[in-house]
């Protein structure tokens, strides 16, 4: 299926590739399906990602892992939660955090938003925003200082 995007132009898209998240994105609640662009990096693997819209071709994210920021999320699911990602196994969830951009302040900083995860089930191509008002998950922090 091809798809126009504000970013990438038209796109060609295998729609069994489409991730739906049935709830929307905080503040996009009309944008339900997706697609997941990448870079690839010299070494191969995924430098940046850009969670798409497929339902409006303005509306486009920059996503990242949060293991590239040192640190890992064990989240609780509650059962509708787990039933809207059709109950998956771990190994085939998804954790990613939207990163933004702060143009207003004098030097652009580009922040994480740790509170509010998206959930993917990568087998089932499924997602969810989950959005925390106290932010309980346990979080683990990798030494980020390099040796000089």
């Amino acid at each position: 299926m091809q798809v126009e995007t504000y970013l990438f132009g038209s796109v060609e898209v295998n729609p069994e590739s489409i991730i739906n998240f049935p709830s929307g994105l905080v503040g996009f609640e009309n944008s339900k399906r997706f697609m997941l662009v990448h870079e690839e990096n010299a070494q191969g693997g995924a430098a940046s990602f850009t969670l798409q819209s497929v339902d409006d071709p303005a509306f486009a994210v920059q996503i990242i892992d949060p293991t590239t920021l040192g640190f890992n999320y064990e989240l609780a699911l509650s059962d509708s939660e787990n039933a809207l990602l059709a109950s998956p196994v771990a190994e085939d969830v998804a954790v990613m955090l939207v990163v933004s951009r702060q143009a207003e302040s004098a030097a652009p900083a580009v922040s994480a938003n740790i509170r509010a995860p998206l959930v993917i089930n990568t087998r089932a191509r499924v997602g969810l925003q989950k959005v925390m008002q106290t932010l309980r998950p346990n979080i683990t922090l990798s030494n980020l200082v390099n040796e000089v």
